[in-house]
């Protein structure tokens, strides 16, 4: 349940608003694409839509219940989230902790997300497990209630609280969304409220509340289940009619009716933000509901303001001000009603009330110049391109046709939808503008730092809004209880005690891999995939973040962006004309070991999109505003990363495992020193001397034959000219002989974020890949003993993982989590004790089930075009055998119990290890005074130590 509500809300927005459809292989239009499913409604009113699609052995099922935070009551909000966590522990047939654990050993992945107007179940899994998983969804939507106890209920409390607390109340601006709720929508309306809900709400639900809600809201008929994949379609509408044909009607089934809001008066509120660094500045307008006829014109109007280098708000505020480095203006139209945002958060200092001023001035200008048919042009051009990204996954297409169906009544919405997007004109977006923005009454929030009040827009009242005491001590964990099975049994026709055999074993068949070099040496890589008419590929340069001098951190990060700002031949304007007009997404990035330009389109426009791509590589404009804009922009985002418990906890490990004197000891984005210092010439110098095809290499995965890709690329053999790279060798500090806390302070912090790490082995090393088969039981996962003890058995936190990174390097053995404030010392001896007592009770059961987890799991390597363009980059830079996949698989047969336990011995010591804690120091830093890990040591946001007074 990781990136639970929020992450789901974005992606079933991004289905409905961008019409991401499965489709015809030859289309002429985006209005032609349509999907072949069946459709079968069961007697209890369930929809089921089965789509089948063969070319991987996996299968997706997603159900999806129209219930969501909108059918909630005051006072007990956030409660249809908190029972999509409690769906999760148990049924009546289903052991406790069973979704948490199967899922993973048999190779698969899952999740579940509630937003305001629904509440999506989903796996995809290797096709052999269709049927296990239709037992477990069936028995959780008709087998639940009874075996609900009010432990079980006490027990998930905490983690919902951590979860809120994680997402909201622990990260600058995160309680924005909340106070504008509040502030536009009257007590009572369903929007009033957030997802996650209120922590009193939380704690005061009851067994009473669940049981009301599942039977309210929970029937067949208040759904819809999707199933695509690789099935039989008889054998499947025979397991679905097994397992849910027999869950009677029940509840509700009717939407509500749409609840647009408007406003008497413009609402002004400003917030102290204990985690911000910056100013920032919202505007909400009160729109429509979704498929309302104005929606398509209101989300065409918030790319026409904002996104590109001649929207009026980027133009204004962003070039001709210099007030922020980016703006954002969206429409997002839910079940009930709509909002209309721009969000700008400004440069360090910025008073907002100057923003505002130039809000309004860049709203005047498009006024007057009214909608560019160049901007309207590359809006709709990128349509088709999203419409086949979105469904190059299984999961994808299931959860397109689960939404429309629900919200349109029907998948085939997605014709008329597209259509509409298609169909909106410039009077229509200018039309809107005059009814919903221009002259009308908004919300606004100014978040500002604490003790900045006077970058607050003048005016405003301040937000009200819950700040939880941080109370030192300790907090009691989840009850130690083991879950009764006394409790009546719901009667079914079958024994459903019994969990379902696997199917027939699944047969992988991966891609066939060619190969090629151009004549100035640069390797190529290429797949051919015909499913989509898609193409994906990239350009890899060795070097990135590693090739930099230490005071210069940060050159590559800026180079990137600087490559995207226009072309010898092309300003930066016209080059994101030639980008947007062929619909598609070129992007140029680095990390620590590498530069990577990455490009997406339509097989059609691949060549022309190449073009472009050997444009950017081989003629930069190195435009001197644009490098302007690039390192201010650079700096607001290190002030906004030095305020985030994460990124802090990242840049300290990082300094502590590989050193002060290190570049890899530095983040990759750099500090604002070693970005202001950094100058064109400091760029082309490292332009000149490390883009070279030498250290490059080509990676293509989509609908274009081997020949006609080889014939593409030979220009840029022909004009990239190789010259001799020698790459800077790095010397990584030995690990740590002794443990050691490094302690960063954020006052008044509602979690403290814990690392522990040290380094381990270089990406090529043999120990590399079992060394992450080791740790699969240990944190890979919501199976893993982490995830199980901290977060199932003690209520810690969220969440809780480890991972082996892979580097050209040594790289990163990590584990991690977020847990409250209140018991950081409690948690750090959880993690301490599991990790220690790895290797003693690691058994051959543990290691049965990762093999059998890890290799089932390969079945869902090859299904996207991204996936197998990471295979080939992976191939690329470790300079691996094209067929690496089976030699580890052949690794992974041949290990046994005894290889895993010296593994985890070497490499995962605590006393080899360094543990880095954000958190709130007047509470938790005396507490860290205790045996075994030294004295905890006061560091700044970069790692130097703190002299403690």
């Amino acid at each position: 349940m990781r990136n639970c509500y929020l992450s789901m809300l974005m992606i079933i927005l991004l289905l409905v608003q961008s019409c991401t459809q499965v489709a015809e292989k030859s289309v002429e239009g985006a209005e032609n694409l349509s999907i072949e499913y069946d459709k079968i409604t069961l007697p209890n009113g369930l929809d089921v839509i089965l789509h089948q699609d063969k070319s991987d052995p996996i299968v997706a099922v997603a159900i999806l219940i129209h219930a969501g935070s909108n059918r909630e009551k005051p006072g007990r909000t956030g409660f249809a989230h908190f029972f999509e966590h409690m769906l999760f522990q148990r049924s009546e047939n289903v052991p406790e902790g069973a979704f948490f654990k199967n899922i993973n050993e048999w190779g698969g992945t899952f999740n579940g997300g509630t937003w305001t107007d629904g509440t999506v179940y989903y796996e995809v899994v290797p096709k052999d497990a269709l049927e296990k998983v239709l037992w477990m969804e069936s028995d959780r939507m008709g087998f639940f209630i009874n075996s609900v106890t009010k432990a079980s209920l006490e027990g998930e409390k905490p983690v919902v609280k951590n979860e809120k607390r994680q997402r909201y109340d622990n990260v600058a601006y995160g309680n924005t969304s909340a106070v504008i709720n509040k502030a536009l929508y009257p007590p009572n309306h369903p929007y009033n409220w957030l997802t996650i809900g209120e922590l009193e709400d939380l704690q005061n639900a009851t067994l009473d509340d669940v049981k009301e809600f599942y039977d309210q809201y929970y029937g067949p008929n208040n759904a819809t289940l999707v199933l695509t994949g690789d099935f039989d379609k008889e054998e499947a509408k025979k397991m679905i009619e097994k397992y849910f044909g027999e869950i009677p009607s029940r509840g509700v089934d009717k939407p509500l009716d749409p609840q647009p809001v408007t406003l008497d008066s413009t609402i002004a509120l400003y917030h102290e933000d204990n985690f911000a660094s910056l100013p920032e500045i919202r505007m909400v307008w009160p729109t429509v509901e979704q498929y309302h006829q104005d929606q398509w014109a209101l989300d065409v109007l918030g790319n026409i303001l904002s996104d590109g280098k001649r929207a009026p708000l980027y133009k204004v505020i962003v070039e001709d001000r210099e007030l922020a480095p980016e703006v954002s203006a969206n429409n997002r139209s839910s079940e009930l009603a709509g909002t209309f945002t721009i969000r700008i958060r400004a440069n360090e200092g910025v008073d907002l009330d100057s923003v505002k001023t130039e809000v309004f001035n860049a709203l005047v200008k498009f006024e007057n110049e009214g909608v560019n048919i160049k901007d309207l042009d590359r809006i709709k051009a990128g349509l088709e391109t999203n419409f086949y990204n979105g469904i190059s996954s299984v999961l994808g297409k299931a959860f397109q046709l689960a939404t429309y169906n629900e919200y349109a009544g029907s998948p085939d919405f997605v014709k008329t939808d597209i259509g509409n997007i298609k169909a909106v004109t410039q009077e229509d977006v200018m039309k809107v503008y005059k009814k919903y923005i221009k002259d009308k009454h908004y919300v606004q929030t100014s978040f500002v730092p604490k003790g900045k009040l006077d970058l607050a827009v003048t005016g405003g009242k301040a937000a009200e809004l819950k700040e939880e005491a941080i109370v030192p001590g300790t907090e009691t964990a989840i009850v130690d209880q083991e879950p009764s099975d006394d409790y009546p049994r719901t009667e079914s026709s079958f024994d459903r005690t019994q969990e379902p055999p696997f199917g027939e074993a699944p047969l992988l068949n991966p891609p066939a891999i060619w190969t090629s070099e151009l004549s100035n040496g640069m390797g190529v890589y290429g797949i051919e995939y015909n499913e989509l008419p898609l193409v994906n590929f990239s350009i890899r340069i060795a070097g990135g973040h590693m090739a930099e001098d230490l005071s210069k951190a940060g050159l590559t990060n800026i180079l990137t962006d600087l490559l995207m700002e226009g072309t010898r031949s092309k300003t930066p304007e016209e080059l994101e004309d030639a980008i947007g007009q062929l619909g598609a997404n070129i992007n140029v990035y680095t990390s620590d070991e590498s530069i990577t330009i990455s490009a997406n389109c339509l097989s059609r426009n691949y060549e022309a999109t190449l073009n472009l791509v050997e444009e950017i590589l081989l003629d930069p404009r190195w435009d001197a505003k644009e490098f302007d804009r690039i390192k201010k922009a650079a700096i607001n985002k290190i002030q906004q990363r030095d305020v985030n418990p994460n990124s802090l906890a990242a840049i300290v490990m990082d300094k502590k495992l590989y050193g002060k004197d290190n570049i890899l000891g530095a983040p990759i984005s750099g500090t604002i020193e070693s970005v202001e210092s950094i100058t064109m010439d400091d760029l082309k110098a490292y332009y000149d001397k490390y883009f070279s095809p030498s250290i490059a290499n080509f990676h293509i995965a989509g609908n274009v034959p081997k020949d006609d890709v080889k014939a593409s690329i030979a220009s840029i053999g022909n004009k990239w000219t190789a010259k001799e790279v020698t790459l800077p060798e790095m010397e990584i500090p030995a690990s740590a002989e002794q443990p050691q806390v490094y302690f960063v302070d954020v006052p008044n912090a509602k979690q403290s974020v814990i690392q522990i790490g040290r380094v381990t082995v270089d990406g090529n090393n043999k120990d590399f890949y079992p060394l992450t088969v080791a740790n699969y039981r240990l944190g890979s996962g919501s199976g893993g003993r982490l995830f199980q003890v901290l977060r199932e058995d003690k209520g810690y936190t969220y969440g809780a993982y480890s991972y082996v990174g892979r580097k050209k390097i040594k790289g990163p053995f990590i584990a991690a989590s977020s847990v409250k404030s209140n018991v950081t010392l409690e948690a750090l001896e959880t993690f301490k004790e599991v990790i220690g007592n790895y290797a003693d009770t690691y058994t051959e059961e543990d290691l049965e089930k990762t093999k059998s987890a890890l290799i089932k799991t390969n079945t869902r390597n090859f299904e996207t075009l991204y996936s197998l363009v990471g295979i080939l980059q992976t191939i690329s830079t470790y300079d691996l055998p094209l067929n690496y996949i089976d030699h580890q698989q052949e690794i992974l047969k041949n290990m046994t119990t005894e290889d895993v336990k010296a593994l985890v011995n070497k490499y995962m010591d605590l006393k080899n290890m360094v543990y880095v804690i954000v958190g709130d120091k007047a509470t938790q830093f005396e507490r860290l005074k205790v045996d075994g890990m030294g004295n905890p040591v006061l560091v700044d946001k970069n790692g130097n130590e703190i002299t403690v007074m």
